[in-house]
């Protein structure tokens, strides 16, 4: 069976997806689905980066795990090819702990003879999203100074596969030779908020 769209499932709701860990058969849901995202640190930390940039929300939103897993991969390539994988340190911040369910509906001819419609109409676990807040953090990038940049391309590759509008936090001042042109000015001490295209 084919995924639904995401614009179903893009509203921050909660029903009852309670899972007991003591006491499973009291669960309002049998189980958990699997998630897509099992990766959240890219890249090699260190401590000498200099430069920090966010990927940061701008809506309430729900977020499949299929997304982030695809913003992580295009976002992860994107700066492995330009900056190099030695040279940047990549985590997710977010986790898609919510549970979501669908009512699965018969088609085809003669599906009303055995299809319930809205009765017993809670439905079965599909599977999981992250919760997001306004301004709640989606990735952080750290990486050596001047790569503002590189940082930036991947993150708009990212957004592509997102539902929801960011914006691109830089949180560490950049140590560089020429200065990074923002439409924002800082907002306080040395962060620097830039409206990303697109958003």
């Amino acid at each position: 069976m084919a995924i639904r769209p995401g614009r179903c499932y893009r509203k921050i709701k909660r029903p009852y997806t309670r899972q007991s860990q003591r006491k499973p058969k009291k669960g309002y849901i049998k189980g958990v689905p699997g998630s897509k995202l099992q990766t959240f640190e890219m890249g090699k930390p260190k401590d000498s980066y200099t430069l920090k940039v966010s990927l940061v929300s701008t809506q309430h939103v729900q977020i499949r795990h299929n997304a982030l897993e695809a913003a992580r991969v295009a976002s992860n390539k994107s700066l492995t090819d330009s900056v190099g994988q030695e040279n940047f340190y990549m985590k997710v911040m977010v986790f898609p702990h919510h549970v979501l369910r669908e009512n699965a509906m018969a088609t085809g001819a003669g599906a009303d003879r055995y299809q319930s419609g809205m009765r017993l109409s809670f439905g079965r676990p599909v599977g999981v999203a992250a919760q997001v807040k306004v301004n709640q953090k989606l990735f952080s990038v750290q990486s050596i100074p001047g790569k503002y940049t590189e940082i930036k391309r991947a993150f708009k590759i990212a957004m592509s596969k997102l539902p929801v509008p960011c914006n691109v936090v830089v949180e560490k001042p950049i140590v560089s030779g020429k200065a990074v042109i923002v439409e924002k000015a800082i907002v306080s001490g040395e962060t620097v908020v830039e409206k990303a295209v697109g958003a």
